[in-house]
């Protein structure tokens, strides 16, 4: 929420206070940005499992979006250790593990052979991971796996609802998690596969935000709800109201970020930046802090929301600078270092603080912002 400017008379009474509020967040230099991604991406690694190659104390899905923090980490500092990872986690995360021997059968600690799962969401943020993976490598493994996963994405579109796919294989329902991220890999593959490939991809990026944007999960508000409702009887979808997530109204924005290069339309610009200006709005403190419904105890699940709104922001204001946006990042990099770290450089939840218990979870979702506030080399 936008902070009302105090009258001007309590001003007078309160000068010290006046002063606090109109000084611009503190900023911090290039040298200090990238320490403080360092030590947050080293103690990241603690919950890596080698002979998995997924993080510990978090999920499936989870894991995906921590190897992408790992991937932009190396990019924009131009530290390269952590290529091992990639490659191992390539091999070892398509290796079903017997329930008996997970180290936690709760969190689904086990791979899937080609990165496919019953959950359609799941597989675009490997896909995602593995584009990223080849924007900084070029291993060409990476980008044919993305390929793949996108092909089984693809096969789960229909027209109930007039198209879109589904969250699921059992096919009961439509959601915007799951379709932002068709968009979003269908985009990124148009601007990075052969050029007589191109096409088909672009082609699917056009005609799923034509599709979303008009499926109703867009509200009055420009914000995103959950889901559909699907009325059987009467043949028609609409929006379920559900919770308006951080990673909702994210996700898209890398999607429209993408699709920009690709047809130089304004429009796709033009939707993205009125959602990431009421995401900013809706879903900040009065100091500009993200937080999401949940907190501050939001499950296996909505730890991980806010890093990727924030991830997806960057990518936009890659490509549609915007002071706002520099400063929201700016602002909850300072909260997470100065009000949700331990002594051992590991956050929580709640970026405004106080820590909660930190896991792999919480700390790629807040790398997210200090990776987005580091200079690139």
């Amino acid at each position: 929420m936008i902070r009302r400017l105090l009258p001007f008379v309590l001003c007078l009474v309160v000068a010290t206070e006046c002063f606090a509020q109109a000084t611009p967040a503190a900023q911090t230099s290039p040298k200090e940005a990238r320490h403080r991604a360092q030590l947050g991406v080293q103690a990241l690694q603690q919950w890596y499992v080698p002979k998995m190659g997924l993080y510990r104390t978090t999920g499936w899905w989870n894991s995906a979006n921590a190897i992408t923090t790992v991937t932009d980490y190396m990019r924009v500092t131009g530290k390269t250790k952590y290529k091992g990872v990639l490659k191992n986690t390539f091999k070892q995360a398509q290796k079903t593990v017997p329930v008996e021997q997970r180290l936690d059968a709760k969190k689904e600690l086990t791979g899937f052979p080609g990165f496919l799962n019953k959950y359609y969401d799941d597989e675009g943020w490997w896909a995602l991971a593995w584009i990223d993976a080849w924007d900084l490598t070029h291993d060409g493994r990476y980008l044919t796996m993305s390929r793949s996963i996108f092909d089984d994405m693809a096969a789960a579109w229909d027209q109930t609802c007039g198209g879109g796919i589904w969250w699921s294989r059992d096919r009961k329902y439509k959601n915007a998690i799951a379709n932002e991220l068709f968009l979003s890999v269908a985009a990124h593959l148009a601007n990075r596969v052969p050029e007589a490939d191109r096409g088909n991809y672009a082609n699917w990026a056009t005609k799923e935000w034509q599709w979303f944007k008009g499926s109703g999960m867009i509200n009055d508000d420009h914000l995103i709800n959950d889901g559909l409702k699907i009325d059987e009887v009467k043949g028609i979808c609409s929006n379920n109201q559900q919770t308006v997530w951080s990673y909702n109204q994210g996700v898209v924005l890398g999607g429209l970020a993408e699709l920009s290069k690709q047809t130089g339309n304004p429009g796709a610009l033009d939707a993205a930046k009125s959602i990431a200006d009421a995401a900013l709005t809706h879903l900040a403190d009065k100091d500009g802090v993200l937080h999401d419904p949940c907190e501050p105890n939001c499950g296996g699940d909505g730890i991980q929301f806010k890093g990727i709104f924030v991830r997806n922001l960057s990518a936009l204001n890659a490509v549609a600078p915007d002071s706002q946006y520099a400063k929201a990042f700016t602002v909850n990099a300072e909260a997470i270092w100065q009000k949700n770290r331990t002594p051992q450089n590991t956050f929580g939840t709640v970026w405004s603080g106080p820590v909660t218990t930190p896991d792999a979870g919480t700390q790629s979702s807040a790398l997210d912002v200090l990776v987005a506030t580091t200079p690139a080399r």
